[in-house]
């Protein structure tokens, strides 16, 4: 049958009253009493001489109810109300009241209004006795309610549920007798299914009951609404069970689920322990800290066990967090130690290594409190009022303390929160163990790694450098980058750079080792292809070590994955030669600040050994930055590398032209804060030796040419002014030249090189190396280039495409070195 039209809430049609007493009365339109039964008088206690010529508004409680009374008196068909209405003896009374249309003399329209007191005899109780016995009995607490969603009846269970007897409800709404129980979501749920007949299961509620008033309870209730027979609604009826022992299980397996994702995201004490506090407020408690062992935080062992005094195992706070903003009840700050009274709970739990619950915290009662005038006025004043003491211990070593607190507005800790709170401080403590193993792991590969880094460069005339190292932060750890600057023969210099892949003490092994093999290639005078060739096969040749020894020993160190960047630059022809294995080209920033990339072969990475390496040479401008670097450095991967090479060159573009600080500038343009990979960086500027410092001469092939070579390197040295060099530069010179004539072949020349040294230089076209004799005292030759070795203070040889080059330099002063 369709449902008639009208306001929600009101139905056509009568309901159940015929099986119970009725009291009847007549109005008018104008809402005035023209009728009044007996059986009204003997329900209100008013006679009909009282009433009839009154308007019914006046005998009505409520506002809610006047309104009550206007629509079902506006309402076109038969419809119905509970109301409360004041009888004569000053008592209110709870009503059901159907109001029916009827047609008087002369055509007027008339109310008739039959009532019955809902108190005495319920309609749910008259008409449905036996289902009525079983709603009363049932395990589950239920109500109805009319469409107003004031209570009509409701059973036992839900009266013990929630300590709101029927007498209290009758006629009233939920938001009146439960205020504390979310009612206006409550609410919104009934309505939402009086509107749509569709019922609601299973929601979900907490709040306060007068039956447990200090304690927290969760509800699951189901809505359904109530129709006649014919599709009237009559109200709604729900239906409750308290959950609140699931919904605190299910809150706290929620807890320590995400405890295991949100603490130990990082190998850092302080922020491991602030990750604790921040799950456990304000999910789980008001206000929390942790508190560690200094020993711990200083990254020495731990050795707080039972019996040790709390004098000899200070304390620090590393976290604390609040319900309140700006952790008002802390006594103690960050970095501060606590200083807790030996009394106290914390220093009981610390002192006996097991967790400690203070149910109800009274500040004039707790003797620990007295001790401790500070805390007990936090205590007073935040209204602090349960308070818990776990110990951190992982691998049987305590690490500190964890101290949650509950204020007067939560509920008291329970001894399921105590577990609860052992458990987090367990998971919580792990992590801050591995933090404090690995803080001192990172320290000691830091101290490896500064050891077999570079330290300050000088003696070279030919570029003024900058270098920067930036270990990765706590995300990633101590890795194998390097760089190197080396000083080359022929007042060149070799620029480096590479990283392995991996992180800590192995890796910044690997580094060592490879860093040692390129200064021992780089002093063969290799070129840059040749000397990658060969470190690329030493590569390969620790892989196979490693790889075979495994088992046994475990991996020593870890150097696959290795890139390097191999770069010689001479001041001479002031050119740049660069080799590179996998690594990232470097950067050119010439005088006027225009940003380069050379155009380079990549190569592969070391330890692959399939491919060759191949070298690119390109001219450079003197006071040109040459600009090297590690992938550290371009935050993120291809494709957000173009863009991080892009930010990078537009940063080099605008640098300030004192290296250090354009150093400086770069690394705080590209990081925003610790770098997640270790970052290797040098500036080069580079600067030529124009012809006041370099002086050639070309040598015929004939062994007479030797004293015009010596006349030559004689003069050139007094134009120099090292007349003091004469001597020893004459007999350098003298067998260098000899040495070529007599056993190499044309073209012989000569050349002169005034840089931080004396540079000689004698290029022949051929490939045969020269070899040092220790002649005999008989010998009446062979002697020549080890008295070379012996004058000189480093002396070697080099390989061009077109024969080599025998060199040996001499010392200058600073007075005698040339000026940049």
């Amino acid at each position: 049958m369709p449902r008639s039209e009208g306001r929600r809430g009101w139905s056509a049609g009568p309901v159940p009253f015929d099986l119970m007493p009725t009291a009847s009365a007549m109005v008018d339109d104008s809402g005035m009493i023209v009728g009044w039964s007996s059986a009204a008088e003997q329900l209100t206690g008013y006679a009909a001489s009282d009433v009839l010529g009154l308007p019914i508004a006046r005998f009505v409680e409520s506002i809610a109810d006047l309104e009550s009374v206007a629509r079902a008196l506006a309402f076109p068909g038969a419809s119905s109300a509970v109301l409360r209405v004041h009888s004569q003896v000053g008592r209110t009374l709870t009503l059901g009241v159907q109001a029916t249309p009827h047609v008087g003399a002369a055509g007027v329209r008339l109310w008739h209004l039959a009532a019955v007191d809902l108190s005495r005899a319920p309609w749910w109780d008259t008409s449905h006795a036996v289902l009525g016995a079983f709603l009363t009995r049932s395990p589950y607490g239920i109500a109805v309610l009319d469409t107003e969603l004031r209570y009509v009846w409701l059973n036992e269970t839900l009266e013990r549920m929630a300590g709101v007897p029927l007498s209290r409800r009758l006629g009233r709404r939920m938001s009146e007798v439960l205020p504390r129980l979310a009612p206006r979501a409550v609410e919104q749920q009934m309505r939402q299914v009086l509107e749509t007949g569709v019922p609601v299961l299973g929601f979900e509620y907490r709040g306060y009951v007068p039956a447990d008033p200090g304690r927290e309870h969760a509800y699951s209730t189901s809505f359904l609404r109530l129709d006649d027979e014919a599709g009237r609604v009559l109200g709604i009826c729900y239906m409750g069970v308290d959950i609140t022992e699931r919904w605190r299980t299910r809150q706290r397996l929620t807890l320590l689920t995400d405890s295991g994702a949100r603490i130990g995201t990082t190998l850092d004490l302080s922020v491991t322990a602030a990750e604790l506090v921040e799950v456990a407020v304000p999910a789980f408690a008001d206000f929390a800290a942790v508190d560690l062992l200094e020993t711990v935080i200083d990254g020495s062992a731990s050795t707080a066990g039972p019996g040790l005094p709390l004098a000899s195992s200070a304390l620090r706070r590393v976290a604390h967090n609040s319900a309140h903003g700006g952790v008002p009840e802390a006594a103690a700050e960050i970095g501060e130690s606590p200083e807790y009274p030996e009394s106290s709970p914390m220093a009981q739990c610390l002192l006996e290594e097991s967790a400690i619950l203070v149910p109800e915290l009274d500040a004039d009662r707790a003797d620990w409190l007295a001790e401790d005038p500070v805390r007990a006025e936090r205590v007073k004043r935040w209204g602090m009022r349960s308070l818990m003491a776990v110990p951190l211990r992982a691998r049987g070593t305590v690490l500190g303390i964890a101290v949650f607190v509950r204020a007067a507005f939560s509920d008291a800790f329970e001894d399921d929160d105590l577990a609860l709170a052992e458990e987090l401080a367990s998971r919580a403590a792990l992590c801050l163990d591995n933090a404090r193993r690995y803080a001192r792991e990172r320290e000691t590969a830091l101290t490896l790694q500064r050891s077999l880094l570079p330290g300050e460069f000088g003696g070279s005339t030919s570029v003024d450098i900058a270098v920067r190292y930036l270990p990765a932060g706590t995300a990633g750890g101590v890795g194998g980058d390097w760089f190197d600057v080396i000083p080359l023969s022929g007042a060149r210099v070799a620029l480096v750079v590479g990283d392995l892949v991996g992180h800590g003490i192995s890796a910044a092994a690997a580094m060592g080792r490879l860093r040692a093999a390129v200064h021992t290639l780089a002093d063969m005078d290799l070129p840059p292809e040749e000397l990658l060739a060969h470190l690329d096969d030493l590569v390969l040749r620790l892989v196979d070590e490693e790889s075979s020894g495994l088992a046994e020993h475990g991996p020593a160190s870890n150097v696959q994955g290795a890139r390097c960047l191999y770069a010689v630059y001479d001041p001479v022809t002031v050119s740049c030669t660069v080799a590179r294995a996998g690594h990232v080209p470097p950067l050119v920033v010439t005088p006027g600040r225009t940003v380069l990339t050379p155009e380079l072969p990549a190569g592969p990475p070391l330890g692959v050994g399939t491919f060759p390496f191949e070298a690119a040479e390109f001219d450079v401008e003197e006071g040109t930055v040459l600009v090297l670097f590690t992938d550290g450095l371009l935050r993120g991967s291809d494709p957000a590398r173009s863009l991080e090479t892009d930010r990078l060159a537009a940063a080099l573009s605008s640098l300030d032209g004192d290296l250090e600080r354009a150093a400086d500038d770069l690394l705080a343009a590209m990081l925003d804060g610790s770098p997640v990979d270790d970052i290797a960086l040098v500036l080069a500027r580079t600067h030529a030796l124009g012809r006041d410092h370099v002086a050639t001469c070309d040598v015929p092939n004939e062994p007479e040419q030797v004293a015009r070579a010596r006349a030559f390197a004689m003069e050139q040295l007094s134009t120099w002014g090292l007349d003091d060099l004469a001597w020893t530069t004459e007999l350098i010179v003298s067998e260098l030249v000899t040495n070529a004539i007599r056993y190499g072949t044309p073209p012989v020349r000569l050349r002169l090189i005034r840089h931080a040294a004396l540079i000689c230089e004698v290029t022949d076209g051929s490939s045969t190396s020269p070899r040092l004799r220790h002649a005999r005292t008989t010998d009446e030759g062979g002697r020549g280039l080890f008295m070379v070795a012996q004058m000189a203070h480093r002396w070697g040889t080099r390989y061009t495409a077109h024969g080599k080059i025998l060199w040996a330099e001499q010392r200058l002063t600073d007075g005698e070195r040339p000026a940049k």
